[in-house]
């Protein structure tokens, strides 16, 4: 026996030397790491590249239905087109910063909408004989701008726009933000931290066999299950938060793809306006009686206005009738989802000729998401098939050649391993344990800011996801699933039915070409006198408007 040897000591002539063994360590830990990268990258890859898929959606539909309001403006309201289409801008690029995470209100920015539309509205539509300067930067129009909403000269589907906007965006965006965190968490998963007791087992069950000249050999399938899991305790902490982080994307995705309710809400904006205004022009009288009352005549000539306190103001509206509700004449969602029918949009997900939506590309994340439900589980395993590890007979045990091996299987996680024979684990990594607070917290705050996720009716996803890869498979032993053996070498796992796609040992993800692509989502773009026609992206669509029907013609 070698008495330099720590690791690979044994009876008997050694083709090792300490040196060795530290040369060992070091490639055994670069290999296992590599190896962890290169399925972590897989997961990490999927979640970044629909990352950007559903951002380059969600600005796809915001140029659209900026397009359609501004062709409404500019065609049924074309006296309001200079001075409106500038802040159906600003209304739309508020739209996508808050969609990208920015601290934005939606309500705030539909309102301000209002706000700043209601002195053009005022002088233009209900009393063009005004001139146009007194909506500039007047104390006229500053006046106007401030008693917009205690004159409610646009009834309530200011109110309703805003409303459904901030349903079906806050869903959007809070995938968003969801989609970010799954990165953290990967990234983390990839510079997972080996212990020393961890890399000396690798090495031991790698290399040892080859100080004895037996380089062929496999390590038994259990033994490196217990040195893989031993490993990889700390990472496997994050099973439960990730399952719960799983079904929290699927909660988020249906609330704002399930029932079109994106798409709806933003193609329903050109009706929302559309239908503002014309309450405007209905309530034209009443709302210049109370105009007169608190900012002054609604005369061709100039007035001396006098500065108004705020408690004036309120008393003078509050005296003043208020304007009546007119039940807004909306399209029921029947009729929206006809018009939708001619929206269709291609998102260049994978190499072919499918057309998406933003409800089949979310079904098609749903779908590839659902096998990496137990993947904190199930690498070890991976990890194991990676090194070869073989059930057969005549494998390496760590300390010879055996028929089988006779170990107690241990299952995943940091209870199972004090019962681990091959690793000893000491404490969980302050890096996962940062990980896995962090994930915990952020599933909390999105439960408690949208508090009815889990109610939502269930989409067709539970018929058309095609997801055959049931729970509770071998990949999600614990402790209490019975995975461990008794020492009969009749170990019960199925390391063949996991239900990850892999590559071959050491292979990193192959990345398809068409997704350098998906890196820059396409960015709202500025409308001055006219709707957009072109995007700056491969999936380039031309919007036409022809009466009230929509098209959306793809390349």
């Amino acid at each position: 026996m070698d008495v330099d040897l720590l690791i690979c000591k044994h009876p008997g002539p050694s083709c090792c030397n300490r040196k060795m063994e530290e040369s060992y360590q070091n490639a055994v830990k670069r290999e296992t790491l590599h190896n962890i990268d290169a399925y972590s990258s897989e997961l990490e890859h999927l979640i970044f590249r629909h990352l950007n898929a559903f951002q380059g959606m969600f600005q796809s539909l915001l140029s659209f239905s900026q397009g359609h309001l501004s062709s409404l403006v500019e065609g049924t309201y074309s006296s309001l087109s200079h001075s409106a289409l500038p802040h159906v801008n600003q209304l739309f690029s508020s739209l996508s910063f808050y969609l990208r995470g920015a601290n934005v209100s939606v309500e705030a920015a539909v309102h301000q909408f209002y706000n700043n539309i209601f002195p053009f509205v005022y002088t233009q539509l209900i009393n063009p004989g005004i001139e146009d300067s007194v909506t500039g930067g007047s104390e006229m129009g500053d006046c106007l701008r401030m008693i917009r909403q205690d004159v409610n000269p646009f009834g309530h589907h200011p109110a309703i726009m805003a409303q459904e906007l901030a349903g079906a965006l806050g869903a959007g965006r809070q995938l968003g933000l969801a989609l970010e965190e799954g990165l953290e968490v990967m990234n983390a998963t990839e510079h997972a931290n080996l212990s020393k007791d961890c890399v000396k087992s690798l090495v031991k069950m790698v290399f040892c066999s080859h100080c004895r000249g037996l380089t062929l050999i496999k390590p038994c399938m259990g033994y490196c299950l217990n040195v893989m899991r031993g490993c990889l305790a700390s990472v496997s902490e994050l099973n439960q938060p990730w399952r719960r982080y799983i079904t929290l994307l699927e909660q988020l995705i249906l609330a704002m793809a399930g029932h079109h309710s994106m798409e709806l809400a933003l193609l329903g904006v050109r009706g929302h306006v559309n239908e503002a205004l014309l309450y405007a022009q209905i309530h034209g009288p009443l709302i210049t009686a109370t105009v007169d009352k608190v900012c002054g005549l609604s005369t061709g000539e100039p007035t001396d206005m006098q500065p108004i306190s705020p408690e004036a103001m309120t008393s003078t509206i509050t005296s003043s009738p208020l304007l009546p509700f007119a039940a807004p004449s909306q399209p029921t969602p029947e009729q929206r989802l006809e018009e939708l029918a001619h929206l269709k949009s291609s998102f260049p997900l994978k190499p072919s000729k499918n057309k998406y939506s933003l409800r089949t590309l979310s079904r098609e994340f749903l779908m590839n998401l659902q096998r990496y439900k137990s993947f904190f589980t199930a690498l070890p395993e991976m990890l194991c098939e990676a090194e070869n590890a073989v059930d057969e007979s005549t494998c390496w045990s760590g300390e010879d050649v055996v028929e089988s091996y006779s170990g107690r299987v241990v299952g995943n996680g940091l209870h199972a391993q004090r019962q681990n024979p091959e690793v000893k684990f000491r404490k969980m990594d302050s890096t996962m344990v940062e990980v896995k607070e962090r994930l915990e917290n952020f599933i909390q705050e999105t439960q408690e800011t949208f508090p009815k996720l889990g109610q939502t009716e269930a989409w067709e996803k539970l018929q058309e996801l095609g997801s055959g890869e049931e729970e509770g498979s071998a990949t999600d032993c614990d402790d209490e699933d019975g995975c461990q053996s008794s020492g009969d070498g009749q170990e019960k796992h199925s390391h063949k039915e996991v239900s990850i796609e892999q590559e071959s040992h050491g292979k990193q993800p192959r990345r398809d070409s068409t997704q350098e692509n998906l890196d820059r989502p396409p960015s709202v773009k500025a409308i001055g006198s006219s709707p957009p026609v072109t995007w700056l992206q491969p999936w380039s669509i031309a919007l036409l408007f022809a009466g009230h029907f929509l098209q959306w013609i793809l390349f």
